[in-house]
């Protein structure tokens, strides 16, 4: 298990992958953008989110940082632009501390399945951390 930094964007994710890569010398990232993403019926893609970064990550001496654009009309406050992610093969822990860090908290999405995991959800606690929760799995 492990927490990782998730950095925030708005519009110049692919900007900032590409700088940091440069200037703590990792490999270039692999960017998947919102377009690349499987479509939901229900939610059509506006085009001004097609090219934006939905996930990158780079490893920065020994620690995953992970990087994405906020979607079109979302809130976005520099500054406050970065969650952790609970990174976990145990579905257990995952579902545990997700219900732990709820209490007093908000709930903004259920740990559920999604096109890249098959257990996701992100809480705020009670102090304003924002957290993600995501099963990795051995299949990566």
């Amino acid at each position: 298990m492990s927490v990782n930094v998730y950095l925030n964007f708005n519009g110049n994710c692919r900007e900032a992958a590409e700088y940091y890569a440069e200037v703590f010398e990792t490999e270039p990232p692999q960017i998947m953008t919102f377009a690349e993403a499987p479509p939901h019926p229900d939610y059509p893609l506006p085009e001004e989110a097609k090219n934006l970064v939905l996930h990158t990550r780079l490893t920065i001496d020994g620690s995953n940082v992970m990087f994405s654009d906020v979607f079109p009309n979302m809130p976005f406050v520099e500054g406050n632009n970065i969650t952790l992610a609970l990174v976990s093969k145990d579905t257990e822990k995952l579902s545990s501390r997700f219900h732990k860090l709820k209490e007093g908290g908000k709930v903004d999405m259920e740990l559920q399945e999604t096109f890249w995991s098959k257990l996701y959800g992100q809480v705020t606690d009670k102090f304003g951390i924002q957290w993600q929760f995501n099963y990795e799995s051995d299949e990566a």
